[in-house]
């Protein structure tokens, strides 16, 4: 079996989630996991982890989603057999974090939210200077970056002028802002919050 994690957006009715799953076991696909993303607006976000029994039924996957009204796929992406739902996979990051060596916190801290969040990059950014703290995957240049965060923070907010590819927050005890990035993919509120709520461990702890 093939595991792909599928993220839908659907109308926030009765029965659409129902008819998703329905499109998906047409092609003899299992629905294994879902989390809810985002909800509002009479929509909701969902990512479905699916299971398949051969990688090349993903392109008629979709076209059977598709098919349900007013349903669109925002992305596939394949994925480990064993990756954890998403509450469990945010757990299992608090309990690193918190188990960490303080001197080795924020490298892991990077490491773990980059995993959590599929993300392409994390930095824990200095906030006395341009400079990075610690970092997993490919930075963009960190002088645009904390010139970036620093604007955002003077209007006022750490997310209403942040876009959708970026998720960042402030942390005042370790004199850092945490910020992670990837391409082609928005992140959702449930993200955003988890990132969030799981920085502020990391600088509880510091």
């Amino acid at each position: 079996m093939e595991t792909f994690v599928v993220r839908v957006w659907l109308p926030d009715r009765p029965g659409a989630l129902g008819q998703v799953a329905s499109r998906i076991g047409a092609v003899h696909g299992d629905v294994v996991g879902i989390d809810i993303l985002e909800r509002g607006g009479g929509s909701a976000i969902d990512e479905l982890t699916v299971s398949l029994p051969d990688a090349g039924l993903v392109d008629l996957l979709v076209a059977e989603i598709r098919q349900v009204d007013g349903v669109a796929v925002e992305d596939v992406r394949p994925v480990s057999p064993d990756r954890p739902d998403g509450g469990l996979a945010a757990l299992t990051t608090a309990a690193t974090l918190v188990a960490a060596v303080p001197a080795e916190r924020l490298t892991v801290a990077c490491e773990v939210l980059r995993t959590l969040l599929d993300a392409d990059w994390a930095v824990a950014l200095c906030m006395d200077g341009p400079a990075a703290a610690a970092q997993a995957g490919e930075v963009p240049e960190l002088e645009w970056l904390a010139a970036f965060l620093l604007g955002s923070e003077h209007l006022g907010s750490e997310t209403d002028h942040t876009p959708g590819d970026l998720v960042w927050c402030r942390m005042p005890r370790a004199g850092v802002a945490l910020a992670c990035g990837r391409a082609g993919r928005v992140f959702h509120a449930r993200e955003r919050e988890e990132f969030r709520l799981l920085g502020g461990i990391v600088d509880s702890l510091s």
